[in-house]
């Protein structure tokens, strides 16, 4: 995807490969070349992976990378999400320490060591790197790195493109942003417009513009990091009192190795905070020996017995804690936490003592709340549970401690949440190539926040009555309750607050009205609406209703997915009524496989919760968001991502087309349908999140040709959470003619859409390749036939055709999938997974080692065929004319007719003996495979009731 951009990056070879040998390209014989290329977090990675695996193979020996930048900026996080792809040697600066004051104290780096690490390895000697102790403030010993066992070395720290380290750099990345924007952001909204961005620099990382700043500049990959905080992640806790670690929960301790921790924690105060400020505004400073940890405040979410917080937190130096104090900040709390802690399995046991409380607490922590739960559960730990801070805490006990000083007068007035006027609705697109503010163009990329006027403090809900005698009018009183609801928020916001916002919405809708709480998510496919669903309901633990569970069978046998008509709009209005009025309801279920309705099941809305959320293309459609407490809507996403591929392809052959023209030809329903609803919801999300570029979202796969009996695949999965299904796709290559290739059909040159079980879905396929693994997006979604009618009004041609069947089997941490191509004499077994080392075990277990492919079936097939049966497109002969039937049929049924007569059109078109045929030969080896199904399941039954 990026080839153009790796290659702007670099020429020819790295740091040292001109100067080994002459060059024969006719391009400038530089070394990696210092150009401005700004990218987001996400992107910096894939650009980056990129440009290592190049350069691995355009020169010999070792491949160094440097990745420095100001503390807080994501570097550490890079490094090790590359190196969870690449595989190679990570050399933290930290270790290199020689003097305990301060980190980020230039003269407390060892160079010389580092230098000399590098070279040997460089050479291909061996080398010991140093380990420094931070509890004990000292270096304790060194580490053995074996050249041989790596071909990329990585170092990451502050000082990484110091001068004395660039010229043994082969890729020199910075990144700035992160947390470290938000401390500047934070700081300069409590200061106000007294200090410049610049003084507000030197106070609070003091060696930044003078000593980390310039060494940015030589990068040549500049990543631009726009993360602050993030509930995506979040972690869930229980809190109760414990009399000691001697109590009931001992066996934990002496069972498991236990973990030792003292800290100093203290809370600062901004100079313009007023005693009755919130403690959210507050910064949050924690000390481990001489090494001190910040997080912007007491951002957390309390939901029933759970204290819900995110991942917020950041190394800084010494400096920027006395730099927060010349400033005018104040400890208006500190206090001692001495920490017992044992891991279990994902979770976390702690016995937490408070030196100021002189209290025990025991703290289960985990990242899934119902984990969380029933591990609690298991344990025997019942409460009773605190949801309080310790600070909090300690407030209570001994008072807010009062100011030294008045606060200071801001020089401009700060405008309040709760007095912005709502304007009126307007449309809510993502578009990639957002114009930066004109404050922030005079200052330099390293240091302008890229939020520079983002509140610290989110925005507050509002709530204002419906009753025709008080108007839209703001109120306070409980009276009118029946007629409250929310008012919508002006702006839109990103995903990570808009999923604090819309936690927060739900606690104050049950605050203010009580349950139940009915809350609509909607926006367009690939969105991110039912990934944003989920990670709401499992803060607030509730459940998730999909509205494809309303689909009329009669609507989409012929793919009407996104047709309004498709839904079962008076079933879905009398189980909303029910949820209302606190009574159990009956929910459809859907089978996809079928298209038809395979049955119901009981809902009801317990009391504890008190909420429940629909998902859906029309969830905020007036007919069903008259009914709902808080409407949601969420644009941007893969939905996004599919018009700018479409507009990056047009413009490679020459035709410039702007977003908007692409959108209404590829989603027509959406900007008819869709979009109008969506500008009336009380929370706007843009989701940024790109499936190509985010390595959050990356499965690792490993592929072979060797066959493995079945029972060997049952042996190394958990047979209590084994299950196994079927599936049988067709899939279609489209591709604009003049597309630039190498001569041959490469799947990177397509948009890859898949037809199984009667539903369209896009596939995103930019996968990276690192040895034996293939490193791809997890994210498919599903798109109309509207759609793909689009694509092929813009000129699209399918120019390739799969068809396939797979058995999968799996037990939720891996996936096995055996698939059968119809052109291919052997079926392929793919192995999936999240984690890369329980991949790799299970392919070696099945004993495929050194039989692993990273060719996709396109070009599998492609090598399979005989030259001269493939036709001028590449594709085998016989499949032409089913392909062409296939790419007349999309068009014959969107046409240009509307969704509301498709229906009327149906039954009249000349088409349907085509079309019966065409759905009855994509469907040709789900009646086999059915059979084939019923077999398998005896099959395991058996074998499973004799390993168990």
């Amino acid at each position: 995807m990026d080839d153009e951009v790796v290659q702007r990056v670099f020429q020819e070879g790295g740091r040292d490969y001109f100067q080994q040998q002459p060059s024969t390209s006719t391009s400038s014989p530089s070394i990696l070349q210092s150009l401005p290329l700004h990218v987001s977090f996400d992107h910096g990675y894939y650009v980056l992976v990129k440009s290592i695996q190049e350069l691995r193979e355009k020169k010999e020996g070792l491949v160094t990378v440097g990745i420095g930048g100001p503390s807080g900026s994501g570097k550490t996080s890079l490094a090790e999400k590359v190196a969870s792809v690449i595989g190679c040697t990570v050399i933290p600066m930290e270790n290199y320490r020689d003097g305990v004051d301060d980190g980020n104290d230039l003269d407390s780096i060892d160079f010389a060591a580092l230098v000399q690490n590098l070279e040997d390895l460089t050479k291909g000697k061996d080398t010991m790197i140093p380990v420094f102790d931070f509890q004990q403030k000292k270096r304790v010993g060194s580490k053995a790195v074996k050249s041989a066992s790596t071909s990329v070395v990585i170092v990451d720290g502050t000082y990484a493109l110091h001068a004395k380290l660039r010229s043994l750099l082969d890729i020199r990345v910075a990144v700035v942003g992160g947390v470290y924007f938000s401390l500047l952001s934070k700081v300069r909204y409590h200061i106000g417009d007294s200090c410049s961005l610049d003084y507000l620099i030197d106070s609070i990382f003091p060696l930044y513009r003078k000593h980390i700043e310039p060494d940015l500049h030589h990068a040549q990959i500049r990543i631009n990091n726009s993360f602050t905080s993030s509930f995506r992640e979040a972690i869930y806790k229980i809190k109760c009192r414990s009399e000691s670690p001697d109590g009931h929960s001992t066996f934990f301790l002496e069972e498991n190795k236990a973990q030792t921790d003292n800290f100093i924690e203290m809370y600062l105060r901004p100079p313009s905070a007023s005693e009755e400020a919130r403690i959210n505004d507050w910064i949050k400073v924690r000390q481990s020996g001489i090494r001190y940890y910040l997080s912007l405040g007491d951002e957390r979410i309390v939901d029933k017995n759970f204290i819900i917080r995110p991942k917020a937190e950041f190394e800084v130096g010494r400096m920027t804690l006395g730099g927060l104090l010349a400033l005018g900040y104040n400890v208006v709390v500190s206090y001692k936490r001495a920490s017992t802690s044992v891991s279990i399995g994902s979770l976390s046991l702690s016995f937490e003592t408070i030196d100021t409380l002189g209290e025990t607490f025991l703290v289960l922590r985990g990242t899934d709340r119902k984990t969380v739960g029933a591990e609690a559960l298991r344990m025997g730990i019942v409460g009773p549970w605190l949801t309080k801070s310790y600070l909090e805490m300690i407030l209570e006990r001994k008072g807010v401690p009062r100011l030294n000083t008045p606060p200071l007068v801001p020089s401009t007035p700060v405008p309040s949440n709760q007095e912005k006027v709502i304007a009126a609705p307007k449309p809510i697109r993502t578009t990639p190539n957002l114009v930066t503010r004109l404050e922030d163009l005079s200052q330099p990329w390293t240091r302008s926040p890229t939020k520079s006027k983002m509140e610290p403090v989110l925005a507050t809900w509002r709530f204002v009555t419906s009753d025709p005698s008080h108007g839209d009018s703001v109120i306070d009183s409980s009276a009118f309750r029946d007629t409250m609801k929310l008012a919508p928020m002006h702006d839109s916001y990103d995903l990570d607050r808009g999923l604090l916002l819309a936690v927060q919405a739900i606690q104050a809708l049950l605050e203010n009205k009580g349950v139940p709480i009915i809350v609509g998510i909607g926006g367009p496919s690939g969105s991110g609406k039912t990934s944003l669903a989920h990670k709401m309901a499992n803060i607030v633990g509730c459940e998730v209703v999909s509205l494809e569970s309303y689909f009329k069978s009669e609507q989409v046998k012929d793919f009407k997915y996104d047709d309004f008509n498709s839904l079962d709009l008076p079933l879905l209005s009398k189980n909303i009524g029910d949820i209302k009025n606190g009574r159990r309801t009956k929910i459809p279920e859907f089978d996809l496989e079928t298209g038809s309705r395979s049955g119901f099941k009981e809902l009801e809305v317990p009391e504890d919760c008190g909420v429940i959320i629909f998902e859906g293309v029309y969830a905020l459609h007036p007919e069903i968001r008259k009914s709902l407490d808080l409407w949601i809507a969420v644009v941007g996403g893969v939905h996004s991502h599919l018009i700018s591929r479409v507009q990056r392809d047009k413009s490679r052959v020459g035709c410039f087309m702007s977003q908007n023209e692409i959108m209404m030809t590829v989603f027509p329903i959406f900007q008819q349908h869709i979009e109008p609803h969506l500008v009336h919801a009380h929370l706007k999300i843009r989701n940024d999140f790109d499936p190509v570029l985010s390595p959050e979202s990356s499965l690792f796969v490993l592929k072979s040709n060797k066959h493995v009996p079945y029972q060997d695949i049952l042996k190394i999965l958990d047979s209590t959470k084994f299950c196994s299904s079927v599936q049988n796709f067709t899939d279609i290559y489209l591709r604009l003619p003049g597309t630039p290739t190498n001569g041959q059909l490469a799947e990177s040159d397509c948009i890859r859409v898949r037809i199984c079980e009667g539903r369209f879905a896009l596939l995103i396929r930019e996968p990276i390749r690192e040895g034996n693994f293939i490193i791809q997006p997890k994210v498919d979604f599903d798109i109309s036939i509207s759609t793909v009618a689009g694509l092929l009004n813009l000129g699209y041609q399918a120019v390739a055709y799969i068809e396939a069947s797979a058995v999968i089997y799996q037990d939720g941490k891996i996936l096995i999938e055996v698939d059968r191509l119809r052109d291919a004499p052997s079926p392929y077994l793919q192995i999936k997974g999240v984690n890369k080392e329980a991949v790799a075990a299970a392919g070696s277990a099945l004993k495929l080692d050194g039989s692993y492919t990273t060719k996709s079936y396109l070009q599998i097939i492609l090598e399979e065929l005989a030259l001269v049966e493939r036709s001028y497109s590449g594709i085998h002969t016989h499949q032409a004319a089913r392909l062409q039937e296939l790419v007349e049929y999309i068009q014959s049924q969107v046409g240009s007719s509307t969704p509301s007569e498709s229906a009327q059109s149906r039954e009249a078109s000349p088409m349907e003996g085509i079309i019966e045929d065409m759905q009855s030969r994509i469907r040709r080896l789900e009646r086999w495979h059915t059979i084939n199904t019923v077999l398998w399941t005896f099959l395991m039954s058996a074998l499973v009731g004799k390993l168990t």
